[in-house]
């Protein structure tokens, strides 16, 4: 069986020490990629951070391609545009990866025609679920958000986590990419590809054999944009309110999307520091307000117009 070239792409910010680990397990595997591309959005790596990224692309296999604007849709849509594999697989920068994760992912796509392969995401709370215990909970059966990435059961799913899934660039293309109207912490862009292939009939294959744990770390990533409860920025909440724009009949989707409005704003947090609601709720109105313009302008699918191998300019390296 022929297995296709992953090219790994590695969106990061801040986890220069995490990343560097994560790319020495890789590196390590036995069936190795056909190239890391290391798409990094850290405004000042340290000097030791910068040297070991040097010297690894000097050494070949690892790219470290510089974005001056924050973006993770942009960053993983960038990834695309400069990948040379068949397959493009996207991970985490802050990963432990137990098994042949690359090898997983190849022979998921070489078996099954699915265009997109979700390995499984073990949370550091989590283990992996018995493998006679569906992915979707009791009474979740039809909502696609409900679907619980620490399975253990192969299947066909309609969401993914972007920390950990491979999708046929081909397909990829044809899709536009991201959309890069999800800003800041980006919630829910990685639903919204997902609703797209979908509706395009692509598959989704989920392969447990495809596995990371998730360090989950506490700065850097998603976390440079500030705490979801304590900053007055849009970028926790925009991402929720343009999916639900984009997708209102998403089953579940006007439920879920109240319910963690309504969250954020009596969060537990909250509680115990009631100043901080007003401060939330003007986040979920800017929010709200961002979504809004970025429907109205229309979703940004920016590979549908970007030629292959296009260098950007804000990669320095």
């Amino acid at each position: 069986m022929s297995l296709p070239a992953v090219t790994v792409v590695i969106p990061t910010c801040d986890r220069g020490p995490l990343l560097l680990d994560t790319l020495g397990q890789l590196r390590a595997l036995a069936h190795p990629a056909l190239e890391i591309l290391v798409v990094d959005q850290t405004r000042q790596p340290t000097p030791e951070v910068s040297a070991a990224l040097e010297a690894l692309q000097r050494g070949g296999g690892v790219r470290w391609l510089r974005r001056a604007r924050r973006s993770i849709p942009a960053a993983m849509n960038h990834g695309v545009r400069e990948a040379r594999g068949e397959v493009v697989l996207f991970i985490d920068d802050d990963v432990r990866i137990p098994g042949e994760l690359v090898a997983a992912h190849a022979h998921a796509h070489a078996a099954d025609d699915a265009d997109i392969v979700a390995g499984q995401v073990i949370q550091p709370w989590q283990q992996p679920l018995p493998a006679d215990e569906p992915g979707d909970p009791p009474g979740a059966e039809g909502d696609p958000d409900a679907f619980r990435f620490h399975a253990s059961r192969a299947q066909v799913v309609r969401r993914f986590m972007a920390g950990n899934v491979s999708i046929r660039r081909a397909a990829l293309v044809a899709l536009g990419g991201f959309d890069e109207n999800f800003v800041g912490a980006a919630y829910r862009f990685e639903a919204d590809l997902a609703e797209r292939a979908c509706a395009r009939g692509q598959r989704i294959r989920f392969e447990p054999a495809a596995r990371v744990d998730h360090l989950k770390a506490p700065a850097g990533g998603t976390r440079s944009f500030g705490h979801h409860l304590r900053t007055v920025g849009p970028w926790h909440s925009a991402g929720r309110w343009y999916y639900l724009l984009l997708h209102p009949r998403t089953p579940g989707v006007v439920r879920r999307t109240a319910a963690e409005a309504l969250r954020a704003l009596a969060a537990r947090e909250h509680l115990r520091r009631p100043w901080w609601i007003p401060v939330t709720a003007v986040a979920e109105v800017a929010g709200l307000a961002l979504a809004a313009l970025a429907r109205a302008r229309g979703p940004r699918h920016t590979l549908a117009r970007a030629p292959r191998h296009a260098l950007s300019r804000e990669a320095a390296r």
